[in-house]
């Protein structure tokens, strides 16, 4: 058991941490620019309401069945959160903060850094926490790409065994790990909140 969850957490880990990463990204500059916004909003829309399962035949077909195609899968559900939550936050900041930081000579990255996200925190940590959830689902899916270890994996394989005992142990696995994590975020939250 305890390798299973070794292996699932590391995915999740590395799938959320670059797809969230990806997402603050491509939803800082779709927020903050109408031209990216007009240009790449309903593509990436559109792809979002693909369902996880979809996305594993084209995964096989061009990186192969490997760890990085599991990783990958895990990151595309966790990028979509991360990005919507950005890029709407980054719409909404109040006008007079952005004055107020180019007033201070802030512009481009710099005026993101210190005005524009901390004032989108609140969303931002939102996001953050869909992400992470989201991440979590898309593992299952990732595990079912040939695995031969990992939570989803000792799901599957126990229901083709039929070990029902190892079925709840799996989903009791999932979710205390999930709650674990999203408390990490909370408490994330509550330490950018004291320093607001």
């Amino acid at each position: 058991l305890w390798t299973h969850i070794q292996i699932s957490v590391q995915r999740v880990l590395l799938g959320f941490t670059g797809g969230a990463a990806i997402g603050l990204a491509v939803g800082s500059v779709v927020g903050l620019s109408r031209w990216a916004g007009t240009l790449f909003s309903g593509t990436i829309g559109a792809f979002r309401a693909v369902p996880s399962l979809g996305w594993v035949p084209l995964l096989i077909l061009w990186i192969g069945i490997n760890e990085e195609s599991k990783v990958l899968l895990i990151a595309i559900g966790a990028f979509f959160p991360v990005y919507t939550t950005v890029a709407s936050a980054l719409r909404h900041v109040d006008p007079l903060l952005v004055e107020a930081g180019r007033a201070y000579g802030l512009r481009g990255v710099g005026l993101l850094r210190a005005v524009q996200l901390p004032a989108a925190a609140p969303a931002v940590i939102a996001g953050l926490r869909l992400a992470l959830a989201q991440a979590w689902l898309f593992l299952v899916a990732a595990e079912l790409i040939a695995s031969s270890q990992g939570l989803g994996f000792l799901l599957t394989d126990s229901a083709n065994n039929g070990r029902v005992d190892r079925i709840l142990l799996s989903l009791v696995a999932l979710a205390v790990l999930g709650k674990a994590t999203d408390s990490l975020i909370g408490i994330l939250e509550r330490a950018l909140a004291r320093r607001r």
